[in-house]
């Protein structure tokens, strides 16, 4: 009986420990604000929701913090912010990948999407094949360019001796399909409207929230993407958010999530 209430006693220590283990007042937090299921911040209220935001919140209350703040970032503004301190975790549609994980910690992944590119149908645009020789928009700071030329080579839609995906930058590739970069994801739709790229490429879940009328996806979709959220290399804050994670997949927390936002 003593042993019991001992293993007992200890337990509830160490929840209480793990619970307030991180609490400093203010939880912040990277996220999107165009993505709608994920991270989209209200015009009018300026009142943000999805299911990232929904994790930060959780993530915020099982750790003992008082407030959540958000700040918006982008593919290109995500990893400075975290850097720079400004920020304690991203949870922004951050792709987990080897390259990244050398400089920040990612958490096991939440959610598991794949690339590919929504294009005008007047274009006649229906499948990678058909990119070759056009122009794509991607966001700066994405893996998106990359993956697309390494499906098309794969599919040999393409031939590229000089492709390395090491050192390959969209910005200065010369091959046969080309890219254009941009800072969000509004310009990306508003630049395939006007016809001054040919295919907006990222996640499809991404994608979806710029779906309209006249447009489609290609039929081919590439390069899984999973998603974890992001922290500084080797944080306190990172074994944590690891332990939360894994618990709400295993228990299917998560699972609720996705249903609820329809991902």
């Amino acid at each position: 009986m003593k042993k019991t209430l001992a293993m007992l006693l200890t337990l509830v220590l160490t929840l209480c420990v793990f619970s307030a283990a991180s609490a400093e007042g203010v939880f912040r937090v990277g996220v999107k604000c165009d993505v709608y299921g994920f991270g989209y911040q209200d015009e009018m209220t300026g009142e943000y929701s999805g299911m990232e935001i929904d994790l930060a919140n959780m993530i915020a209350e099982a750790l003992g913090y008082d407030e959540v703040e958000f700040t918006t970032v982008t593919a290109a503004t995500r990893g400075e912010l975290l850097d720079a301190g400004e920020i304690d975790c991203v949870l922004a549609t951050f792709t987990i990948t080897d390259a990244r994980k050398e400089t920040w910690d990612f958490s096991t992944a939440y959610y598991t999407d794949a690339v590919t590119a929504l294009v005008e149908d007047s274009s006649g645009i229906t499948c990678l094949a058909d990119l070759a020789g056009k122009t794509v928009g991607v966001s700066s700071g994405s893996t998106s360019a990359r993956s697309m030329v390494a499906a098309m080579i794969e599919q040999g839609v393409i031939t590229d001796d000089t492709f390395d995906p090491e050192t390959f930058d969209p910005a200065t590739y010369d091959g046969p399909v080309s890219f254009l970069l941009f800072d969000d994801y509004p310009a990306i739709s508003t630049a395939l409207s006007a016809g001054t790229i040919d295919a907006f490429c990222v996640d499809r879940s991404i994608l979806a929230n710029y779906m309209t009328d006249g447009r489609s996806f290609i039929a081919d979709s590439f390069a899984p993407q999973q998603y974890g959220v992001a922290t500084a290399k080797g944080s306190k804050l990172s074994g944590e958010i690891e332990t939360l994670i894994t618990g709400w997949l295993e228990d299917g927390t998560i699972d609720g999530l996705i249903e609820k936002w329809g991902l």
